[in-house]
């Protein structure tokens, strides 16, 4: 069962890496390791699990985050405040198109690999279509807009060496961009 001590922390060379490609078939190792990262999720979200572990509750994990190089990503969203859920466990995941309008938290990201709150929005696509593989290796596509948007556009940058907090503007990290939607 993969705890906080797994993940590793803001300044750690891996999560400035880009990941690899894996390689298909999906071996069983990563097949394995997807579906911790997916536990690692399910159990930080169950608050009697998370208070007996000390897990800190998120929505999305990339294996980067766990010292694993690899572009694999899992989310578990059990609802997106619009009936949806979500529960994926995808490899080599890409953006295939976005919309031009934006999309940001009220309140700014957090990451589980980032111990301190880091006040500004993040601009992010606000929405996006992702080409990727399932965990086995069936063609996975979907559109997604709002919340689970930003998450996967949050997890895919993991695997391309980017953080939450490149996005903020220095100047003024509180300042939404003309157009921008709020989620």
């Amino acid at each position: 069962m993969l705890t906080m001590k797994d993940i590793i922390r803001d300044g750690h060379p891996t999560l400035r890496e880009k990941a690899k490609e894996v390689e298909l078939p999906i071996s069983e190792e990563d097949r394995n390791t997807l579906k911790e990262m997916r536990e690692f999720l399910i159990n930080s979200q169950d608050e009697e699990t998370a208070n007996k572990y000390g897990l800190r509750s998120g929505v999305g994990l990339a294996a980067p985050q766990i010292n694993i190089s690899k572009r694999m990503i899992a989310v578990y969203l059990p609802d997106d405040g619009e009936g949806r859920s979500y529960d994926l466990m995808l490899v080599n995941p890409k953006i295939a198109s976005h919309s031009i309008q934006e999309a940001y938290l009220p309140t700014g990201e957090g990451c589980l690999s980032v111990d301190e709150n880091i006040p500004g929005l993040v601009h992010r696509k606000n929405r996006i279509t992702v080409k990727a593989k399932d965990i086995d290796g069936n063609d996975v596509q979907m559109r997604l807009k709002g919340y689970p948007a930003i998450i996967l556009q949050h997890e895919i940058d993991h695997l391309n060496g980017v953080m939450f907090y490149d996005y903020i503007d220095n100047d003024n990290p509180l300042k939404p961009h003309q157009d921008a939607v709020e989620v």
